[in-house]
């Protein structure tokens, strides 16, 4: 990427093109500060103060990541946009938000956000945390060596590109992304112990309090959503003191 006169990135043929992001912040001032500061990244972004120009921004352009505020005014707020999001388009969500109850960032993964930052915030985290998600989302430039990307276990298939789960019959499994995304860390790593803070680390990149217990609403969700929900879950196993590990049947 090389500025040119104007100040506007300009992408060879040999670079990828910038992402692009849409924050949708009702504080003007904060949403200004983000704009500039994020295009000084080399990301390409704009704004959108309200649910109705956020859908009007969407409808003109594609974008890879929506930074939502949750506390937006009016009968539509972040959540509210969000769960609209995720029902009509494949796209990264990451919550802004002054609440700072553990409830709150718990709704917003069961949503299906990505991750949730609580204001006032340092915009390096941010940053940060936006480049996480983007290396995660399809069609990421930078693969890891080596990686398997479909696994089966137990006559599911694991799809790391397409980013879907099937069954033996070939039918999709509803995972949200931050299901999705804890499944696939667990996957790669069959018989191995996670705990709930390494689990965060490897799907949000983010520090939570030691008190969270988001982790194990999704990890809930998914058994249920694998048929391994009995009394003892056989695939993706608790082990007491320690975490998590995915131990699939032979």
């Amino acid at each position: 990427m090389i500025p040119n006169p104007t100040g506007v990135p300009v992408h060879t043929p040999e670079t990828e093109p910038p992402q692009r992001i849409l924050f949708v912040e009702d504080d003007r001032k904060l949403s200004t500060f983000l704009c500039r500061y994020f295009t000084e990244q080399g990301y390409l972004v704009e704004a959108a103060h309200d649910g109705t120009a956020m859908r009007r921004a969407l409808s003109g352009r594609a974008f890879d990541l929506v930074v939502l505020d949750v506390g937006l005014p009016g009968r539509e707020d972040g959540y509210a946009l969000a769960r609209e999001l995720k029902k009509e388009r494949d796209i990264g969500i990451l919550f802004l938000s002054a609440r700072q109850e553990a409830l709150d960032r718990i709704v917003g993964l069961e949503i299906g956000a990505d991750d949730f930052l609580v204001k006032p915030f340092e915009p390096r985290e941010l940053l940060a945390r936006i480049r996480a998600i983007l290396r995660r989302l399809p069609g990421a430039a930078i693969r890891p060596q080596g990686e398997t990307r479909r696994i089966g276990f137990d006559g599911w298939l694991l799809d790391l590109d397409a980013r879907v789960l099937r069954d033996a019959q070939g039918g999709m499994q509803d995972l949200t992304t931050q299901e999705f995304n804890l499944l696939s860390v667990l996957a790669q790593r069959p018989g191995r112990v996670l705990s709930r803070d390494q689990l965060l680390d490897l799907t949000v990149s983010r520090n939570w309090s030691p008190y969270d217990r988001s982790v194990d609403v999704m990890i809930g969700k998914i058994r249920r959503k694998i048929g391994d929900s009995g009394p003892e879950p056989r695939r993706i196993r608790t082990i007491r003191g320690a975490g998590y590990m995915f131990s699939p049947e032979p």
